[in-house]
């Protein structure tokens, strides 16, 4: 049974207690018409969302929610990549106006929404900055992060966007050491901005992806199946407390600046034999987002609990993660077999949303041209 929206979600109000945001991993123009966001910020606490390249695909081409805005910017000689950045900044700016509150709040630490750069520009390092800060600009929102995946290529389009004063939210990270290149990016672009004079308060979050670890090593042991993603999450847990302990970021911090913050996401269940809030209960930390699917957020507020905070070194992670190289499983090829493998899925995405959006086009248009 699933929570009516405006009930007691007591383990979401247990979560945001203890010191960590609740985000949606969705957006679609219905949730924004229709008042569902508007209820889920107001009864589930929400403070932010995040959208990608498969959440659009999905969006635009299910309903016709889109199609006026569609048919409008066709006759306008628009297509593909404009249209959609069209459609997705209108969607983003208005759920950016609904978090704005937060934002302000929190003097910036939270109460964001998210767009993704193409995927097309995943091994572009200069393509990814220009489009980045264009994109920022374009969407007049301070409290809008532009996504760049983690990726060799990205780390230095990541460091350069700090620099030039744009948000960003660091995307497709699987493992700790990819993580701390994502953060050496992060402190390096805030570095660089306090020599130059520049403001340092700049924000970033850190996306930490976990299901897909599971999904990944599916076939293990029984014993094994179901750990992993934890496992791994809690080893980057203690990496990032310990960055945010050292003498490094202590320096930035008298200076100003605040701290690139770790997001948890890919935190609903793929596993149809393992508990729907698995991810969400294990991954209670203080100081981190959860990005949840809408699916996940409603089984969390109808059932979930939460036992405590995650321990701040990491716990059990290791030697979890040793059980797993004992069965001969190599996390760190994973790691970035995975990285390469969210890469691809999102520009098959992307490749899928811009088909849509050629097909509505021509379709709209005839149908114009018709009547």
């Amino acid at each position: 049974m699933t929570t009516p929206v405006n009930a007691p979600a007591p383990a979401l109000a247990q979560l945001r207690e203890l010191g960590q945001s609740l985000w949606l991993d969705q957006i679609t123009r219905d949730l924004l018409d229709d008042g569902t966001l508007a209820r889920y910020i107001r009864d589930f606490g929400l403070t932010g969302l995040t959208s990608n390249p498969t959440i659009f695909e999905a969006a635009i081409g299910s309903g016709k929610a889109y199609d006026a805005d569609i048919a409008r910017l066709s006759r306008l000689g628009k297509s593909g990549e404009e249209i959609f950045l069209d459609l997705a900044l209108a969607d983003l700016r208005r759920a950016a106006d609904m978090f704005r509150p937060v934002y302000d709040q929190t003097q910036g630490t939270d109460g964001w929404a998210s767009l993704e750069l193409s995927p097309l520009l995943a091994a572009d390092t200069q393509g990814s900055i220009a489009a980045a800060e264009r994109i920022y600009r374009e969407a007049g929102r301070q409290n809008l992060f532009i996504k760049i995946p983690g990726t060799p290529q990205g780390i230095p389009a990541i460091e350069e966007c700090i620099y030039r004063g744009v948000p960003i939210n660091v995307t497709l990270l699987f493992s700790r050491e990819q993580y701390l290149a994502a953060a050496e990016a992060y402190l390096r672009g805030i570095e660089r901005r306090i020599s130059a004079g520049r403001d340092p308060r700049v924000a970033s979050v850190a996306s930490v992806f976990v299901s897909r670890w599971d999904k990944a090593v599916e076939t293990a042991p029984a014993p094994l199946r179901n750990r992993l993603g934890i496992a791994v999450a809690r080893r980057t847990y203690r990496a990032y407390r310990e960055m945010l302990a050292g003498s490094r970021w202590w320096a930035l911090g008298q200076s100003g600046a605040q701290p690139q913050r770790l997001l948890w996401a890919s935190t609903g269940t793929k596993d149809p034999a393992a508990p729907d809030t698995l991810y969400v209960e294990a991954l209670a930390a203080p100081d981190t987002i959860n990005t949840l699917p809408e699916k996940t957020l409603h089984a969390m507020a109808d059932h979930g609990k939460v036992a405590g905070a995650m321990a701040a070194d990491g716990g059990d992670a290791e030697p979890a993660i040793a059980e797993f190289a004992a069965a001969g499983i190599d996390v760190d090829a994973i790691a970035e077999r995975l990285q390469v493998e969210g890469a691809t899925a999102f520009v098959k995405s992307w490749n899928g949303l811009m088909q849509q959006i050629a097909d509505k086009s021509g379709v709209l248009g005839r149908a114009v041209r018709r009547a």
